[in-house]
């Protein structure tokens, strides 16, 4: 697993994302923990809902959670060759159902994102900036075919994404980021940054339950009350679809994964992305029992200490306003 080479110094990171509950928690969880992270910036893609929203999105996020001076930058509106697919049957018509956030009073700033990406990557110091990937991949690997040089001056990449033992959540077998963009999450496992992948597989065992979110909502403050609101709003979906004692909590998973790692186990294995077939497009096919030798692109996360996951989240949650 990758380690900070100053591990005095917070790990510079840049959310591409498309909130989203749980991307917003996602934020939220990255914003709480200045000591161990840097957020460069957010930069906005098309996926739970369009890119306007999801941009509008994200600032209500950054406003929530006091940090204003975080810079939101909108990305890509659409796939790169796909016709969009949304996710309102699951995050609402706002993509942020849930709690009642006013209209946000920061802007974005006037860079796209992917230029923002560019620009930071090759600005930066090489492998000093981690990209943590929320939404479908379609702003990192555009920003990866336009400038190629970024891709060994990555420090990482992790994302939310794909699914090999549990399936698919938008088809059976793709999961919604990766199907919504599969040319994109081509483009970027065999980029030659180093990859970490935090599936379905993973986030499966990271549910929000009763007791869960009430310790979240017994912070009385008012993240904890939105996020509270937040969740018990998205969750009815994945509550009524796999029947368990609560709904997968997906994105804060590739946070937590940057301030715990060891709360997490995995192996470098082989993925590929289905992009050719209309039955599995999309699907991550994982070697994760080495039966080919095609040559390792990933670090493939396999499970989480849950029970660590959300005491963190909870700790990190009670630090905002």
């Amino acid at each position: 697993m990758p380690t900070d080479a100053q591990p005095h110094l917070p790990s510079k990171i840049i959310i591409d994302t498309d909130p989203g509950q749980d991307d917003a928690v996602a934020i939220l969880l990255a914003l709480a923990s200045p000591d161990e992270i840097e957020v460069l910036g957010i930069t906005t893609v098309a996926g739970n809902v369009g890119l306007k929203q999801n941009t509008k999105n994200a600032l209500k996020v950054v406003e929530l959670s006091g940090k204003t001076k975080t810079p939101v930058y909108a990305g890509c509106d659409r796939p790169i060759r796909r016709t969009p697919v949304t996710a309102e049957h699951v995050h609402g018509q706002s993509g942020l159902d849930g709690p009642d956030l006013p209209d946000p009073s920061i802007m974005t700033r006037d860079m796209h994102g992917v230029d923002f990406l560019i620009k930071t990557l090759m600005q930066e110091p090489a492998k000093t900036v981690t990209i943590c990937a929320l939404g479908p991949l379609t702003n990192i690997a555009m920003a990866l075919v336009r400038e190629p040089a970024i891709a060994s001056r990555i420090r990482q990449i992790v994302l939310m994404g794909g699914g090999y033992f549990e399936g698919g959540n938008i088809t059976p077998a793709a999961e919604f980021n990766i199907y919504v963009d599969p040319e994109a999450a081509d483009i970027v496992v065999n980029c030659a940054a180093p990859v970490t992948m935090i599936p379905l597989d993973v986030t499966h065992q990271a549910l929000a339950t009763r007791q869960r979110l009430a310790a979240i909502k017994g912070l009385g403050n008012r993240t904890g009350d939105a996020i509270h609101a937040m969740l018990t709003f998205s969750e009815r979906f994945d509550l009524e679809k796999y029947n368990w004692n609560g709904a997968p909590l997906h994105d804060p998973c590739v946070i937590a994964y940057l301030l715990q790692p060891d709360m997490f186990t995995g192996r470098r294995i082989n993925v590929e992305i289905e992009v050719a077939s209309d039955l599995t497009r999309g699907m991550s096919v994982a070697d994760f029992w080495g039966v080919t030798d095609r040559p390792a692109n990933v670090t493939f996360l396999r499970t989480i200490d849950s029970e660590r996951f959300f005491t963190l989240l909870t700790e990190r949650i009670a630090r905002l306003p």
